[in-house]
């Protein structure tokens, strides 16, 4: 398969590694410095299932290398717009767009650019940090689900999980693909967002009695809001969540706390605003992700580094 990893940050950067290595041609949409070492040094990849080093290709003007079998849309949230416009022509008839993107509103924006068709929604399961340009370190898991937006099992998702398979990146393909969004945003929402507003990693959070309280506190807002939008989530879930956490993620810092490291811009309303919409549409209560989502809004309003 030709594939597009469109936003070849962390994330999009270790799954586009790991797609070249199994045999797939692979062209990575990166910008600055970034694109400078992928371009000059290939990818370096510290990771728990095993290191790797690869050249791969890397632009900024994805047209050049069009078209594609698939694009893995890999963008910040508040980038879908502008990069939907840099893809645009280059998606081979038949192909998917595969969001890998925070927040459960994105398929819809993708979809009303390309039509319905053309867009698979998929988690990125995966904790990854980009310490340098071109280099990454992988910490836990290291999957992808994904799914047809209406749950059929198609062709060319066979295809693309086939690919995924070979590349030990498959998770597994969802016939209810927004249940797995919203059970995703479950942890985002709440681990990825306080991670961010104190600057600690995931196990010092959880290590405080306090803070391990807010997280289970905004989860299970979230929860709620999930549920009346329709996600099927069980009632362990956040215990198995925080469970998860403690075992394989201590170490993690999360992929907004980066951002804020670095003086990017923040996905607070893929994090926390999408869920504060969803509430005030169904009328339920939520006023811990109300506060933090007012506490990321003004943070990321605050000066960033030159």
């Amino acid at each position: 398969m030709k594939i597009l990893v469109m936003g070849a940050g962390a994330v999009g950067a270790y799954f586009g590694a790991r797609l070249r290595a199994s045999g797939e041609d692979v062209v990575l949409c990166a910008r600055g410095e970034n694109l400078r070492a992928i371009r000059e040094h290939g990818l370096d990849i510290t990771s728990i299932g095993g290191d790797l080093s690869i050249e791969v290709t890397a632009t900024d003007t994805p047209r050049d290398f069009a078209p594609y079998d698939l694009i893995l849309f890999c963008v910040k949230a508040y980038d879908t717009d502008a990069a939907a416009q840099a893809i645009s022509g280059c998606l081979k008839p038949g192909g998917a767009i595969l969001t890998l993107q925070n927040g459960v509103e994105n398929e819809a924006k993708v979809a009303a650019i390309f039509g319905r068709d053309a867009v698979m929604g998929g988690n990125a399961r995966v904790g990854v940090e980009l310490v340098a340009p071109g280099k990454i370190v992988h910490l836990s898991s290291g999957h992808i689900d994904f799914g047809e937006l209406d749950g059929r099992k198609t062709d060319r998702a066979k295809k693309i999980a086939d690919a995924f398979q070979r590349a030990g990146i498959l998770g597994q393909v969802s016939a209810d693909i927004m249940t797995a969004r919203w059970d995703k945003l479950i942890w985002n929402g709440a681990v990825n967002t306080v991670a961010t507003l104190t600057r600690r990693r995931v196990g010092e959070i959880l290590d405080d009695p306090e803070g391990l309280n807010l997280l289970r506190t905004l989860m299970q807002e979230i929860v709620e809001v999930a549920r009346a939008e329709g996600a099927k989530i069980p009632d362990d879930r956040i215990d198995a969540y925080i469970a998860h956490s403690q075992k394989n993620l201590r170490a993690l810092k999360t992929s907004t706390q980066q951002d804020l490291e670095r003086g990017k811009a923040l996905e607070y309303e893929a994090l926390s605003g999408a869920v504060v919409r969803a509430a005030r549409r169904h009328r339920i209560k939520v006023p811990a992700v109300e506060t933090v989502y007012a506490l990321l809004r003004l943070l990321d309003a605050a000066p960033k580094k030159s």
